[in-house]
């Protein structure tokens, strides 16, 4: 086994209902502009939850077209954008026939391409067999995420999809971590997409009763507090480009963070219930990977759903492996600002912890006007907040009981 290489990030790519490029997706961030609506793709009377958060169509249909990027399904071409954003961000070229590059290309869904599978599924049901399309297979299998993105920028190394519920991408970005960092490749493109506003699909998180049914979408989604309800569905992408510090050097690349240790477990225990047993160790693993004790941490960018026993389990997990250090750090949920992104939200909060770590603050956590006692942290308030620590943890818990923590750092030569 190959010595372990500091693994850096020299690209950030991004498309979420705050933003598509990074500048207007950190002001929104830090000025605390939420993107939280009355459903407007959906109607809203049909659901107990008429609340999401969307990406621009209009905007984003620009984007696509700037790129060239072909209409395939929406979590597609929001992963497809985000890679480009990110490859571009990276100094890497993304012309027509760009060169071969051995690159893993590795992305997380919840839902995969979503899109295709409803509409595949509806020819069936008004034509029959007449309404299959040939390509069926191909338009509604996962992995085309990850392979059509190889395949228009001609990245060599290995592409796979990672399915785990809304721990998807930070397992995918987790992957490429360890890859590079043991030596078996020196670069990797991996985040995450999910888009769900589809009918059926949003019916059927409408009906198992986790999502928020607060009529105001400005105060909808409010992690932590004690009057929260549920989550928010939102939708779009992350991706994230990271290679290994030499490589960074010899590129003459700029580096905005560093991945210093990643930790995974299974609750084992509910498939839609968390437990803080299985959370806390992802929490001591990652720490451990790191070698980072609890009190060098600064900042906790939580999963921080809005539901009861997610808010609960994880706040509960925190404080039994950070101890007293508890009090000092600083937890919030950008959920708060854009809902929860399902596959991608780890990729797009990873990217914030990363664009915070580089400022040197952190966007506020929205709708916190009473925390619930049961959740005994100290939370970022309701205002951007400045923060010193060059460290920071991401956590994403899923249904299944999957638990992923990734401890960040700010790069110093």
């Amino acid at each position: 086994m190959a010595e372990s290489r500091r693994v850096v990030v020299t690209g950030l790519g991004l498309v979420s209902p705050v933003g598509l490029d990074e500048k207007t997706f950190w002001g929104n961030m830090l000025a605390g502009r939420h993107s939280i609506r009355r459903l407007s793709v959906l109607d809203p009377t049909q659901f107990k939850s008429p609340n999401g958060a969307t990406v621009d169509d209009q905007i984003f249909s620009e984007a696509l077209e700037k790129r060239s990027i072909r209409p395939f399904d929406r979590a597609l071409d929001m992963a497809m954008l985000a890679s480009t954003c990110a490859l571009e961000s990276g100094g890497i070229e993304c012309a027509a026939e760009p060169p071969r590059r051995n690159m893993a290309v590795i992305t997380g869904t919840g839902g995969g391409v979503v899109g295709n599978v409803a509409e595949s599924f509806n020819r069936f049901a008004e034509k029959g067999l007449r309404g299959v399309r040939p390509t069926t297979v191909i338009r509604i299998i996962n992995n085309s995420i990850s392979s059509m993105i190889s395949i228009r920028f001609r990245l060599t190394g290995p592409n796979y999809a990672v399915t785990s519920a809304c721990t998807s991408a930070l397992n995918a970005i987790g992957i490429g971590f360890r890859m590079i960092r043991d030596g078996y490749i020196d670069c990797a493109l991996c985040g995450g997409t999910d888009a769900m506003f589809i009918p059926a699909i949003y019916g059927a998180w409408d009906r198992i009763g986790a999502m928020s049914e607060n009529p105001d979408p400005e105060k909808a989604s409010r992690p932590f507090d004690r009057d929260r309800d549920g989550f928010v569905l939102g939708e779009g992408a992350g991706m994230i480009l990271m290679e290994t510090n030499e490589s960074a050097k010899a590129r003459g690349a700029r580096v905005r963070g560093e991945i210093a240790g990643y930790g995974e477990s299974s609750d084992a225990t509910h498939i839609a219930k968390p437990d803080k047993d299985g959370q806390i160790i992802a929490l001591k693993a990652a720490l451990a990977d790191a070698q980072t004790r609890p009190s060098e941490i600064g900042y906790i960018n939580a999963h921080g759903t809005g539901t009861t026993a997610n808010d609960e389990s994880e706040s509960q997990a925190i404080r039994e492996v950070f101890g007293s250090s508890a009090d000092q750090v600083l937890v919030g949920s950008n959920k708060s600002l854009f809902g929860h992104l399902m596959g991608a939200s780890g990729a797009v909060e990873t990217i914030a912890t990363i664009m915070g770590l580089e400022a040197g603050r952190v966007p506020p956590n929205l709708n916190l006007d009473n925390p619930d006692p049961a959740c005994n942290l100290r939370f970022v308030s309701g205002t951007a907040t400045d923060i010193s620590s060059p460290l920071a943890l991401k956590n994403s818990f899923g249904f299944g009981g999957n638990n992923a923590v990734m401890v960040l750092r700010r790069y110093e030569i």
